[in-house]
């Protein structure tokens, strides 16, 4: 069986093991707003990459990378709050936090080579 394209991405592999690490840790969470939301946003992310690499054009593809990307960053932001509010035990937060980070450096490296920059040029009024 051939591989797809996306399944070679290490930003997809990466993210694919980030997720399941946080439905380990969110499994016996009783919050279950918060666990859903989180497993939800650190699900997004690899899930965003392959839509993206499956879609036929470099800019589709950079569509869903940014959309990855923001699902990076909202994961982020709740294991900050799943910290703070102790649903998550600070060492294995940060380092979720920190793989998150890193996840989200990759695919802004692949949001560039896809469009030639990370973020959209300002539109030129006149």
């Amino acid at each position: 069986m051939r591989q797809l394209d996306f399944e070679k991405l290490d930003a997809w592999k990466r993210s694919c093991r980030l997720s399941c690490d946080v439905y380990k840790q969110m499994d016996s969470c009783k919050n279950f707003g918060f666990k859903d939301q989180l497993t939800r946003s650190a699900l997004s992310i690899a899930s965003n990459i392959a839509e993206g690499e499956e879609r036929e054009t470099a800019n589709e593809s950079a569509r869903f990378l940014y959309i990855a990307k923001g699902s990076a960053g909202e994961a982020i932001t709740q294991i900050y709050i799943g910290i703070e509010a102790g649903f998550i035990d600070k060492q294995i937060g940060l380092a979720l936090i920190k793989e998150a980070k890193e996840i989200s450096a990759m695919l802004g490296a692949l949001i560039k080579r896809r469009k030639g920059s990370v973020r959209e040029p300002s539109p030129e009024y006149k």
